[in-house]
């Protein structure tokens, strides 16, 4: 088992909820504080020792994201200089630092679905046993699930992928993809419920864009393979895999969230600032005046 040293990103989705600003700024491009979606991904992927990230963006964000990432932005760090404010400029100098960040755009080739940008960064990961997956949709604070799946893949090298879940109350697990196990005790996956029926559900843990996966997901990641509303979907080539072969399921040790629609976006944003920022006690006073 060789490390495991590459991770692929998503943000290849149309983001019709959020229009018209997606129109012109990718998903992920959104602010959680000063910083975008996409980095806080990018520093998970860090935490846990990563040493190049591939970034799934559409056409139109891919020179967005190859900008944010590779610009140092001379004329700015100049000015600064000159008013003596080159602290301002530390927060660009860390995004300049970063592993070898790739960015490509997905193959239009294939048919819509999460699973596709997946599929289209499979050139860039031959040589890899394992790899890690995140989806931009889905943030984690407090820890670094990249790590967790990482360290969990040491300890069982025979799995054949690794899914992050977190537990959710029973009364919305109709909202999520619910883990459904072969062998708990094991933490051994059987199959991914989708919004099973309150009551119905095999369990409350949620799975979510956290993975780790290796070569064998290309077997069912294809054009051949598609799913509900005719979409290549992630979730249905880990279902089949584990009908042959062990898929872990691991706890995450943080607290996730999506991002994936503008009223859980601006909560995961509103819980960022709350616990990040140096203005959380302003927010604060202001939701207790707001009337």
């Amino acid at each position: 088992m060789s490390a495991v040293k590459k991770a692929v990103i998503t943000d290849a989705g149309f983001a019709s909820r959020y229009l018209p600003i997606t129109k012109t700024i990718p998903k992920a491009m959104l602010p959680l504080g000063n910083r975008p979606i996409m980095q806080l991904v990018v520093e998970e992927c860090v935490a846990a020792g990563i040493e190049e990230i591939i970034i799934v963006a559409t056409a139109e964000g891919k020179p967005i994201y190859e900008d944010y990432f590779n610009n140092s932005v001379n004329r700015i760090r100049k000015q600064l200089a000159s008013q003596g404010k080159e602290d301002r400029y530390e927060p660009v100098q860390k995004v300049l630092d970063f592993p070898k960040i790739t960015v490509i755009t997905q193959d239009p080739a294939l048919p819509y679905g999460n699973g596709s940008p997946i599929a289209s960064a499979r050139d860039f990961l031959t040589k890899e046993d394992a790899f890690l997956v995140l989806y931009s949709d889905d943030v984690v604070f407090g820890s670094s699930d990249a790590k967790t799946l990482i360290e969990s893949y040491q300890k069982h090298p025979e799995a054949k992928a690794i899914i992050m879940a977190q537990e959710v109350a029973p009364e919305i697990v109709n909202k999520y993809g619910i883990i459904s196990f072969k062998d708990e005790k094991k933490k051994l996956l059987g199959n991914i419920v989708e919004k099973p029926k309150v009551g119905k559900a095999p369990s409350t843990l949620a799975s979510y864009g956290r993975y780790l996966l290796t070569q064998d997901v290309f077997e069912h990641l294809n054009a051949k393979n598609t799913g509900l509303d005719d979409e290549l979907w992630t979730v249905d080539a880990i279902t089949k895999i584990a009908e042959s072969a062990d898929v872990i399921v691991e706890k995450t040790k943080g607290h996730w969230m999506t991002t994936g629609d503008p009223e859980n976006y601006f909560i995961a944003h509103l819980d960022y600032v709350m616990h990040n920022e140096k203005y959380k006690t302003q927010v604060a006073d202001y939701f207790k005046n707001l009337k």
